[in-house]
């Protein structure tokens, strides 16, 4: 960690959580919690709930939970300094230098060192754009139709003919050779030494979505190869976790996106008026793209090119979208190639008018399977509902699959039933992952973890009883200690729980950010979470009685299967540990 337990906990508890998340996502209260639409998976009954008393949140759905540095972590995939700084200017709060080991530094400094780099190379490549030797880019620009004020929009720039203009520029900053080598702007021959990687190109500068320079793309003028060139992956950038254009597409309210395939198609739709537009940097699109679609957006408008290599990123990127529980439809360009030459040749009014009539991303799918058919013969038709079927087999959500067999049967003349049944048996060809446990040779069957499963429920229990009413900790300490808990996380968790109750209020959420790692927290974050159904006084003594004598039970059982027989002292400690046991069951925990 790069800060002190103190000064995180300082951020973390000047930070109201319910005030943070419901600036993302839409919170009803409901009891003392707050519940809505999980953000880390497609739901379509709130199980994210967020309490303001723990300062956590927590989704039943999908077990993903933490704190408020975590949520933002998750959601906006910060690192956790970064994170910690978002907090601490919100609060007001003046971060302290903290020393941290040299390789932690050394990766940090060099990740801020390429933003640097990149922010200085972007106002050389803009300045460039304007001064005589950007003649031929501002041409090009022109030629496109963009305006002046789109070009300073995007930041888009220019890199002249010279193979070594930026690395002068940037090198008479002080920079040295080795670290201008890590930002992909430059490359080292042993001949001529180091030179410009973009030249005589027009230049896009790749924003994250707090709008700093990651990364560049460049378009050749004339006919060279390739005609877009791109800077490679450093620390500071990844093409899998970034789009073009998010950082302004991101402000939207719609909650609606347009997914492209080219930085012209981002920037002419943005200039149009279609500032939701974005790109995923000429590369096929990834489930972290996926994911950070689903932070600032439900629908997805694919405006891919209407070639053979368009239809087949179409196809792929449905099947993506759909795990990241995204809809997504698809919008007819033809008989244009690209949301650029549509705009240019039909207006703004044309293209909205065919995001109105945007298709269903499956259903173009099954129309792109049509087209290797020729439904007038039988046996073609037989053979193009099959294989409409495997599709329809695809989709795990029963409602769902039902209303999509609906429509392909309606759509091409044959029965809801018999399509419904050619489903069914196409599901029946497809091998389960996984052959059910009954199905297995008793050989191969794995024993169920249930005796540790239920005591790691009762611990969470317990954890979760002792947190929600910290008044039961005293009658609770005098029969089960951390040592009591499984080994690792769940008796660090109750380790420290147990010394905040000691000093009088529990505070989890302070346990999570202990952790060193978004796993950890996230099962950390369980541990303070479980359900608990609402019950009168007596009821739910009983259930605190229970987990009680569980955990207890099987802390002894433990303590005697690892104890040495010659160890008088502790075979004592387990005799009064056992005596206490059976007066334990005797009596009300909550009444003593």
């Amino acid at each position: 960690m790069y800060y002190s337990e103190d000064i995180v906990e300082e951020v973390r508890s000047s930070t109201n959580i319910v005030d943070l998340i419901s600036s993302y996502v839409k919170l009803t209260k409901k009891g003392s919690s707050y519940f809505g639409l999980c953000p880390f998976h497609n739901e379509k009954t709130g199980s994210f709930s967020v309490s303001e008393t723990k300062q956590m949140y927590y989704c039943f759905g999908c077990g993903a939970g933490g704190n408020a540095i975590t949520f933002l972590m998750e959601y906006e995939n910060f690192s956790f300094p970064e994170a910690l700084k978002y907090l601490a200017d919100k609060a007001g709060i003046k971060l302290p230098e903290k020393d941290i080991s040299k390789e932690a530094r050394k990766e940090a400094d060099l990740k801020q060192t390429i933003l640097e780099v990149n922010k200085e190379a972007a106002r050389y490549y803009y300045a460039m754009l304007k001064s005589e030797k950007g003649a031929a880019g501002r041409r090009y620009l022109s030629g496109r139709g963009l305006s002046e004020e789109t070009i300073k929009q995007f930041g888009l720039g220019f890199a002249d003919k010279y193979s070594s203009g930026l690395y002068r520029y940037i090198k008479n900053k002080g920079y040295s050779d080795e670290v201008l080598m890590e930002t992909g702007l430059f490359r080292f021959d042993e001949k001529y030494g180091m030179s410009d990687k973009f030249w005589n190109r027009v230049m896009f500068p790749i924003m994250d979505v707090n709008s700093k320079v990651v990364a560049f793309g460049g378009r050749v003028m004339g006919d060279a190869k390739p005609k877009y060139l791109n800077s490679p992956e450093t620390k500071a950038f990844s093409k899998s976790n970034h789009l073009y254009g998010l950082h302004i597409a991101r402000r939207n309210k719609t909650r609606k996106l347009i997914l492209c395939e080219g930085y012209m198609d981002v920037i002419a739709l943005h200039q149009a008026g279609f500032p939701i537009a974005v790109a995923s940097l000429g590369t096929a699109l990834t489930r972290g793209q996926a994911q950070l679609l689903k932070r600032y957006g439900d629908t997805v408008y694919l405006v891919y090119d209407s070639d053979a290599a368009g239809v087949k990123a179409i196809v792929r990127g449905w099947y993506i979208l759909k795990s990241a529980g995204l809809e997504s439809l698809v919008v007819d360009l033809k008989p244009f190639k690209d949301p650029d030459e549509f705009i240019r040749n039909r207006g703004a009014k044309a293209f909205q008018e065919r995001l109105d009539k945007a298709s269903s991303g499956f259903m173009f799918i099954i129309r792109n399977i049509q087209g290797s058919y020729d439904l007038r013969r039988p046996e073609e038709k037989t053979r193009f509902l099959h294989e409409a079927a495997r599709e329809l087999v695809k989709i795990e959500e029963e409602i769902e699959r039902t209303t999509y067999i609906q429509a392909v049967a309606e759509e091409y003349g044959v029965s809801f039933e018999s399509l419904r049944k050619l489903v069914a048996s196409e599901a029946m060809r497809v091998p389960a992952p996984v052959r059910a446990e009954e199905e297995q040779a008793p050989a191969l069957r794995k024993k169920k973890p249930e005796k540790d499963s239920s005591i790691k429920e009762a611990q969470r229990l317990l954890l979760t009883m002792l947190t929600d009413n910290p008044g039961i900790y005293p009658k609770i300490s005098k029969y089960v200690y951390p040592e009591d808990f499984s080994e690792g996380l769940y008796r660090e968790a109750a380790t420290k729980l147990y010394s905040q109750l000691d000093s009088g209020k529990a505070n989890p959420a302070a346990i999570v950010s202990c952790f060193g790692n978004e796993k950890e927290q996230q099962e950390a974050a369980a541990l303070f979470q479980m359900k608990i159904t609402e019950a009168d006084q007596k009821e739910r003594s009983r259930v605190l009685k229970e987990a009680v004598l569980r955990i207890k039970r099987y802390s002894l059982k433990i303590a005697g299967d690892n104890m040495n027989p010659a160890d008088l002292e502790e075979m004592q400690r387990l005799i009064k540990g056992r005596k206490a046991l059976e007066q334990l069951e005797k009596i009300d925990i909550l009444a003593n």
